[in-house]
Protein backbone atom coordinates (compact mmCIF):
# COMPACT_ATOMS: atom_id res chain seq x y z
CA UNK A 1 0.00 0.00 0.00
CA UNK A 2 1.34 3.44 -0.96
CA UNK A 3 0.42 6.66 0.81
CA UNK A 4 1.31 10.20 -0.14
CA UNK A 5 0.94 12.41 2.94
CA UNK A 6 1.18 16.13 2.33
CA UNK A 7 1.77 19.09 4.57
CA UNK A 8 2.99 22.64 4.65
CA UNK A 9 4.92 24.95 6.97
CA UNK A 10 5.10 28.74 6.74
CA UNK A 11 6.88 31.01 9.21
CA UNK A 12 7.62 34.71 9.51
CA UNK A 13 9.58 36.53 12.18
CA UNK A 14 10.71 39.98 13.20
CA UNK A 15 13.46 40.80 15.66
CA UNK A 16 15.66 43.70 16.71
CA UNK A 17 18.38 44.65 19.16
CA UNK A 18 18.48 47.98 20.94
CA UNK A 19 21.64 49.23 22.67
CA UNK A 20 20.17 51.50 25.33
CA UNK A 21 23.57 52.47 26.76
CA UNK A 22 27.18 51.35 26.35
CA UNK A 23 26.54 48.79 29.11
CA UNK A 24 22.93 47.68 28.51
CA UNK A 25 21.37 46.09 25.43
CA UNK A 26 17.96 44.52 24.89
CA UNK A 27 16.83 42.29 22.07
CA UNK A 28 13.46 40.75 21.28
CA UNK A 29 11.20 39.49 18.57
CA UNK A 30 8.36 37.19 17.66
CA UNK A 31 8.01 34.27 15.27
CA UNK A 32 4.64 33.29 13.78
CA UNK A 33 4.29 29.74 12.42
CA UNK A 34 1.48 28.05 10.49
CA UNK A 35 1.50 24.28 10.01
CA UNK A 36 -0.94 22.17 8.02
CA UNK A 37 -0.87 18.37 7.81
CA UNK A 38 -2.92 15.82 9.72
CA UNK A 39 -3.58 18.74 12.06
CA UNK A 40 -3.61 22.49 11.46
CA UNK A 41 -1.78 24.62 14.02
CA UNK A 42 -0.71 28.22 14.52
CA UNK A 43 1.96 29.24 17.01
CA UNK A 44 3.15 32.65 18.19
CA UNK A 45 6.64 32.49 19.72
CA UNK A 46 7.79 35.68 21.49
CA UNK A 47 11.40 35.97 22.67
CA UNK A 48 13.17 38.62 24.71
CA UNK A 49 16.64 38.93 26.20
CA UNK A 50 18.97 41.46 27.79
CA UNK A 51 22.63 41.79 28.71
CA UNK A 52 24.10 44.10 31.35
CA UNK A 53 27.83 44.87 31.60
CA UNK A 54 29.14 46.19 34.93
CA UNK A 55 31.57 49.04 34.16
CA UNK A 56 35.19 48.60 35.30
CA UNK A 57 34.57 45.01 36.43
CA UNK A 58 33.38 44.08 32.92
CA UNK A 59 31.14 41.36 34.31
CA UNK A 60 28.28 40.64 31.90
CA UNK A 61 24.91 39.42 33.17
CA UNK A 62 22.37 38.06 30.68
CA UNK A 63 18.77 36.85 30.79
CA UNK A 64 16.53 35.26 28.16
CA UNK A 65 12.91 34.18 27.94
CA UNK A 66 11.38 32.64 24.86
CA UNK A 67 8.85 30.32 23.30
CA UNK A 68 9.63 27.81 20.54
CA UNK A 69 7.46 25.67 18.27
CA UNK A 70 8.55 22.49 16.49
CA UNK A 71 6.16 21.23 13.81
CA UNK A 72 5.17 17.54 13.92
CA UNK A 73 6.17 15.01 11.25
CA UNK A 74 3.54 13.69 8.87
CA UNK A 75 1.66 10.47 9.70
CA UNK A 76 3.96 7.46 9.34
CA UNK A 77 1.70 4.45 9.90
CA UNK A 78 -1.20 3.15 7.82
CA UNK A 79 -2.53 0.04 6.07
CA UNK A 80 -1.59 -3.47 7.34
CA UNK A 81 0.85 -2.11 9.93
CA UNK A 82 -1.87 0.03 11.46
CA UNK A 83 -4.20 -2.99 11.46
CA UNK A 84 -1.53 -5.07 13.25
CA UNK A 85 -1.16 -2.34 15.85
CA UNK A 86 -4.91 -2.15 16.38
CA UNK A 87 -5.07 -5.91 16.88
CA UNK A 88 -2.63 -5.52 19.82
CA UNK A 89 -4.63 -2.71 21.43
CA UNK A 90 -2.21 -0.14 20.01
CA UNK A 91 -3.20 2.94 18.05
CA UNK A 92 -1.76 5.95 16.28
CA UNK A 93 -2.93 9.32 17.61
CA UNK A 94 -2.34 12.37 15.36
CA UNK A 95 0.83 14.24 16.31
CA UNK A 96 0.72 17.87 17.42
CA UNK A 97 3.68 20.25 17.46
CA UNK A 98 6.01 20.58 20.44
CA UNK A 99 5.76 23.88 22.32
CA UNK A 100 8.65 24.92 24.58
CA UNK A 101 9.03 27.68 27.14
CA UNK A 102 12.66 28.46 27.96
CA UNK A 103 14.31 30.51 30.73
CA UNK A 104 18.05 31.28 30.87
CA UNK A 105 20.22 33.28 33.27
CA UNK A 106 23.97 33.66 32.97
CA UNK A 107 27.07 35.64 33.83
CA UNK A 108 30.52 36.02 32.22
CA UNK A 109 33.41 37.03 34.48
CA UNK A 110 36.91 37.95 33.24
CA UNK A 111 39.53 37.25 35.90
CA UNK A 112 43.31 37.72 35.42
CA UNK A 113 43.06 36.80 31.76
CA UNK A 114 40.83 33.79 32.43
CA UNK A 115 37.13 33.72 31.53
CA UNK A 116 34.50 32.17 33.79
CA UNK A 117 31.07 31.65 32.26
CA UNK A 118 28.10 30.23 34.15
CA UNK A 119 24.45 29.85 33.30
CA UNK A 120 21.31 28.10 34.45
CA UNK A 121 18.37 27.08 32.29
CA UNK A 122 14.86 25.66 32.52
CA UNK A 123 12.76 24.35 29.65
CA UNK A 124 9.12 23.34 30.00
CA UNK A 125 7.72 21.44 27.02
CA UNK A 126 4.24 20.38 25.95
CA UNK A 127 3.86 17.54 23.43
CA UNK A 128 7.50 16.60 23.94
CA UNK A 129 8.90 14.68 20.94
CA UNK A 130 10.39 11.21 21.43
CA UNK A 131 10.08 7.91 19.53
CA UNK A 132 8.77 4.43 20.26
CA UNK A 133 9.36 1.05 18.68
CA UNK A 134 6.67 -1.36 17.47
CA UNK A 135 6.83 -4.34 19.84
CA UNK A 136 10.51 -5.49 19.88
CA UNK A 137 11.13 -4.63 16.24
CA UNK A 138 13.44 -2.08 14.66
CA UNK A 139 10.46 -0.06 13.43
CA UNK A 140 10.43 3.27 15.26
CA UNK A 141 7.68 5.85 15.19
CA UNK A 142 7.55 9.42 16.50
CA UNK A 143 5.51 10.04 19.65
CA UNK A 144 4.74 13.01 21.86
CA UNK A 145 4.74 12.90 25.64
CA UNK A 146 2.29 15.14 27.45
CA UNK A 147 5.02 17.21 29.06
CA UNK A 148 8.70 17.47 29.96
CA UNK A 149 10.85 19.54 32.28
CA UNK A 150 14.57 19.92 31.52
CA UNK A 151 16.70 21.98 33.89
CA UNK A 152 20.35 22.36 34.72
CA UNK A 153 23.37 24.59 34.99
CA UNK A 154 26.71 24.88 33.18
CA UNK A 155 30.11 26.29 34.08
CA UNK A 156 32.95 26.99 31.63
CA UNK A 157 36.51 27.99 32.54
CA UNK A 158 38.71 29.20 29.67
CA UNK A 159 42.38 30.12 30.01
CA UNK A 160 44.20 33.08 28.46
CA UNK A 161 46.60 32.41 25.59
CA UNK A 162 49.52 30.36 26.90
CA UNK A 163 52.76 31.77 25.45
CA UNK A 164 50.65 33.03 22.55
CA UNK A 165 50.39 29.47 21.30
CA UNK A 166 47.50 27.68 22.94
CA UNK A 167 44.48 27.74 25.17
CA UNK A 168 42.76 25.21 27.46
CA UNK A 169 39.18 24.98 28.69
CA UNK A 170 36.92 23.03 31.03
CA UNK A 171 33.13 22.79 30.80
CA UNK A 172 30.92 21.08 33.38
CA UNK A 173 27.16 20.59 33.09
CA UNK A 174 24.58 19.20 35.50
CA UNK A 175 21.16 18.41 34.05
CA UNK A 176 17.87 16.74 34.97
CA UNK A 177 15.45 15.64 32.22
CA UNK A 178 11.97 14.60 33.37
CA UNK A 179 8.86 13.61 31.45
CA UNK A 180 5.33 13.33 32.78
CA UNK A 181 1.84 12.39 31.67
CA UNK A 182 0.64 10.17 28.86
CA UNK A 183 1.73 9.49 25.29
CA UNK A 184 -0.68 11.90 23.59
CA UNK A 185 0.49 11.53 20.00
CA UNK A 186 1.89 8.79 17.77
CA UNK A 187 2.04 5.05 18.47
CA UNK A 188 0.63 4.27 21.93
CA UNK A 189 -1.08 1.62 24.04
CA UNK A 190 -3.27 4.31 25.67
CA UNK A 191 -1.83 3.64 29.15
CA UNK A 192 -1.80 6.50 31.63
CA UNK A 193 1.34 8.06 33.02
CA UNK A 194 2.04 8.13 36.74
CA UNK A 195 3.77 11.32 37.81
CA UNK A 196 7.27 12.29 36.70
CA UNK A 197 9.79 9.85 35.22
CA UNK A 198 13.29 10.18 33.79
CA UNK A 199 13.56 10.74 30.05
CA UNK A 200 15.79 8.22 28.27
CA UNK A 201 18.46 10.87 27.57
CA UNK A 202 18.70 12.02 31.20
CA UNK A 203 22.39 12.25 32.16
CA UNK A 204 23.20 14.20 35.31
CA UNK A 205 26.86 15.10 34.83
CA UNK A 206 28.98 15.83 31.76
CA UNK A 207 32.50 17.20 31.59
CA UNK A 208 34.60 18.45 28.67
CA UNK A 209 38.33 19.14 29.04
CA UNK A 210 40.35 20.21 26.03
CA UNK A 211 42.43 22.79 24.32
CA UNK A 212 44.19 23.89 21.16
CA UNK A 213 47.79 24.73 20.35
CA UNK A 214 49.57 26.36 17.40
CA UNK A 215 52.62 24.33 16.37
CA UNK A 216 55.62 25.18 14.13
CA UNK A 217 55.28 25.22 10.33
CA UNK A 218 51.73 26.62 10.52
CA UNK A 219 50.31 23.45 11.99
CA UNK A 220 47.86 23.19 14.86
CA UNK A 221 46.25 20.58 17.08
CA UNK A 222 43.18 20.43 19.29
CA UNK A 223 41.62 17.80 21.52
CA UNK A 224 38.50 17.29 23.61
CA UNK A 225 38.07 14.71 26.38
CA UNK A 226 34.41 14.00 27.17
CA UNK A 227 33.07 12.36 30.34
CA UNK A 228 29.42 11.38 30.88
CA UNK A 229 28.00 9.96 34.09
CA UNK A 230 25.61 7.59 32.24
CA UNK A 231 22.13 7.79 30.73
CA UNK A 232 18.90 6.36 32.10
CA UNK A 233 19.10 2.60 32.61
CA UNK A 234 16.19 0.49 31.35
CA UNK A 235 12.86 1.67 32.72
CA UNK A 236 12.84 5.50 32.74
CA UNK A 237 10.17 5.50 35.46
CA UNK A 238 12.72 4.22 38.02
CA UNK A 239 14.41 7.26 39.60
CA UNK A 240 18.15 7.27 40.17
CA UNK A 241 18.91 4.29 37.91
CA UNK A 242 21.60 5.10 35.32
CA UNK A 243 24.05 3.30 33.06
CA UNK A 244 27.80 3.20 33.75
CA UNK A 245 29.93 6.34 33.28
CA UNK A 246 31.91 6.65 30.04
CA UNK A 247 34.83 8.66 28.66
CA UNK A 248 35.82 9.34 25.04
CA UNK A 249 38.16 11.79 23.33
CA UNK A 250 38.45 13.51 19.95
CA UNK A 251 41.49 15.04 18.24
CA UNK A 252 42.19 17.29 15.26
CA UNK A 253 45.51 17.93 13.46
CA UNK A 254 45.76 20.54 10.75
CA UNK A 255 48.15 22.51 8.57
CA UNK A 256 47.83 25.72 6.56
CA UNK A 257 49.54 26.19 3.20
CA UNK A 258 49.71 29.91 2.59
CA UNK A 259 46.62 32.02 3.14
CA UNK A 260 44.16 30.01 1.08
CA UNK A 261 44.78 26.29 1.42
CA UNK A 262 44.49 24.18 4.58
CA UNK A 263 44.07 20.51 5.38
CA UNK A 264 42.92 18.85 8.60
CA UNK A 265 42.34 15.35 9.95
CA UNK A 266 39.77 14.86 12.72
CA UNK A 267 39.31 11.69 14.75
CA UNK A 268 36.13 11.16 16.80
CA UNK A 269 36.15 8.56 19.57
CA UNK A 270 39.84 8.00 18.88
CA UNK A 271 40.18 5.16 21.41
CA UNK A 272 37.21 3.39 19.76
CA UNK A 273 35.36 3.05 23.08
CA UNK A 274 32.04 1.19 22.87
CA UNK A 275 29.49 2.95 25.07
CA UNK A 276 25.91 1.88 25.79
CA UNK A 277 23.90 5.09 25.61
CA UNK A 278 20.35 3.78 25.90
CA UNK A 279 18.81 0.37 26.59
CA UNK A 280 15.24 1.49 27.11
CA UNK A 281 12.57 -0.49 25.23
CA UNK A 282 9.89 1.96 26.31
CA UNK A 283 11.33 4.90 24.43
CA UNK A 284 13.91 4.56 21.71
CA UNK A 285 15.37 1.06 21.97
CA UNK A 286 19.07 0.17 22.40
CA UNK A 287 21.69 2.65 21.20
CA UNK A 288 25.49 2.56 21.27
CA UNK A 289 27.79 5.44 20.41
CA UNK A 290 29.44 5.60 17.01
CA UNK A 291 32.76 3.73 16.61
CA UNK A 292 35.99 5.56 15.72
CA UNK A 293 35.41 8.00 12.84
CA UNK A 294 38.10 9.76 10.77
CA UNK A 295 37.35 12.87 8.70
CA UNK A 296 39.73 14.58 6.28
CA UNK A 297 39.00 18.12 5.16
CA UNK A 298 40.73 20.08 2.38
CA UNK A 299 39.77 23.74 2.27
CA UNK A 300 40.47 26.35 -0.36
CA UNK A 301 39.56 29.97 0.27
CA UNK A 302 38.63 31.78 -2.96
CA UNK A 303 38.55 35.25 -1.41
CA UNK A 304 40.80 36.30 1.42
Amino acid sequence: MTTNPTGGLAAAYVEDQIKLTSWLSVDGGIRQTHYSGDVVENASSPRVGASLRIPKLNWVFRVFYGHFYQAPPLSTISGPLLDAANNQNLGFIPLHGERDEEHQYGVTIPLWGWTIDGDTFLTRAKNYFDHNNFNNSNLFFPITIQGARISGWELTLRSPQIRKRGQVYLTYSNQLALGFGDINGGLTDFSFGDGFGLLDHDQRNTLHIGGNVNLPWRTYASTDVYYGSGFTNGDPTLPGDHLQPHTTFDMTLGKEFGERVSISVTGLNVANRRVLLDNSLTFGGTHFNNPREIFVQLRYRFHY
